[in-house]
C-alpha cells in the first residue's frame, strides 16, 4: 500500500509498504481526511525531534515512520477481542501513545508520559496511508452529526479545548484574553473561548487571511503585530492592567514576548505552540512585575 513516510529532515517520500493486518484488540481503518499539522512542517524543516531515531520505548519504531496524526476514517476490519468498535464505524483517532507504567502515567497524567509518543510520529501507523491499524482505544466513534472532513479537526480542537480548560478563566464577561498567533490552533482557541462565553478576545496575527478568519470566528479585536503596538493596545482596552490570560500560539520569540508583556500582574500565559528553538524568558521581569 502507499504511505507518506518521514525519512529525515527535508526527506518525505511516498513509499510502498506492506498492508497492515489486525492483531488482537486492534482495528483497521481506511483514512478519509488527514490534517497536516504545524508540527509536521516543523519536523520536515527542523527534525527529527518527535520522530524517534532510536527504537521507541512503546512501539519499537524508528525512522522512517508514516506521518498523519490528525485524521478520520472508516473501520474496515477488527481483530479478536474488539468489543466496542465494529466494521463500518466512522471514527476519529486519538493519537497519544504512552507506556502506562512510568511515574506520570501511574498518577493519571498519561499526556506527560516519560515515553510519550504519537500515532503518525512514533509508529508505522499514520493517517497518510491507505490503511492504518491501531489499538481499539485510539478509535473514537463519531455521531452521525459529524462528517468525516470535520472529524479530522477533532484532534487540534482538543488541543485548544485542553489549553483553555487548564487556564484560570473565572468570569467570562469581565476577562480579557489575548491570543498570539491566529493559525489553526489559535483559531480553535477562539472557538472554545466563544463557546465558554468570553466577551473580549484579542488576536494578533500577520496574515490577512488568518485575520479575516479570526474576525469571522468571533475575535473582538484583531491586531497586526507588524503595524500595531500590541501591548499598548491591550493595555488601553483594560485600564492599563493588561489581559487576564494570554495564549501563545505562534512559536516565535516575538510572540512570547508580546504574550508575557501583554498580561496583567498575576496573569497567566498558556503556551500552546511548539518551538524549534528554546525561547528566552526575562525571569527578573516575571518576578518583579508578573509574579506568574
Amino acid at each position: 500500500m502507499r504511505a507518506v513516510r518521514y525519512h529525515g529532515r527535508g526527506d518525505i517520500r511516498v513509499d510502498q509498504i506492506d498492508e497492515p493486518m489486525c492483531g488482537d484488540g486492534e482495528v483497521k481503518i481506511r483514512p478519509a481526511f488527514v490534517g497536516i499539522c504545524g508540527s509536521d512542517i516543523g519536523e520536515y524543516v527542523g527534525g527529527p525531534r518527535t520522530v524517534p531515531t532510536q527504537p521507541h520505548a512503546v512501539t519499537g519504531a524508528t525512522l522512517p515512520v508514516t506521518l498523519g496524526h490528525e485524521f478520520s476514517g472508516t473501520v474496515e476490519a477488527v481483530g479478536t477481542g474488539v468489543s466496542r468498535v465494529k466494521v463500518g464505524d466512522r471514527v476519529a483517532i486519538k493519537p497519544n501513545l504512552y507506556d502506562g507504567s512510568c511515574a506520570s502515567c501511574l498518577v493519571g497524567r498519561v499526556n506527560s508520559c516519560q515515553n510519550l509518543g504519537f500515532i503518525g510520529y512514533s509508529s508505522n501507523a499514520g493517517g497518510l496511508s491507505d490503511y492504518v491499524v491501531v489499538k481499539e482505544k485510539h478509535a473514537i466513534q463519531l455521531p452521525d452529526s459529524i462528517p468525516l472532513d470535520i472529524a479530522a479537526l477533532i484532534e487540534p480542537l482538543a488541543v485548544a479545548w485542553h489549553a483553555v480548560k487548564r487556564s484560570p478563566i473565572q468570569n467570562a464577561n469581565n476577562e480579557t484574553v489575548l491570543i498570539v498567533g491566529g493559525g489553526p490552533i489559535g483559531l480553535a482557541v477562539i472557538q472554545v473561548l466563544k463557546r465558554l462565553g468570553l466577551k473580549t478576545i484579542v488576536v494578533t496575527e500577520v496574515s490577512q487571511q488568518r485575520q479575516a478568519f479570526a474576525k469571522a470566528l468571533g475575535a473582538t479585536q484583531v491586531l497586526n503585530p507588524k503595524t500595531d503596538d500590541v501591548v499598548a493596545k491591550v493595555r488601553s482596552m483594560t485600564n492599563d492592567a493588561g489581559a487576564n490570560i494570554a495564549f501563545e500560539c505562534s512559536g516565535i520569540q516575538a510572540g512570547l514576548d508580546s504574550a508575557v508583556a501583554g498580561i496583567r500582574a498575576r496573569g497567566t500565559v498558556t503556551i500552546v505552540s511548539l518551538w524549534e528553538e528554546k525561547p528566552l524568558i526575562d525571569a527578573f521581569d516575571l518576578c518583579r512585575m508578573r509574579s506568574m
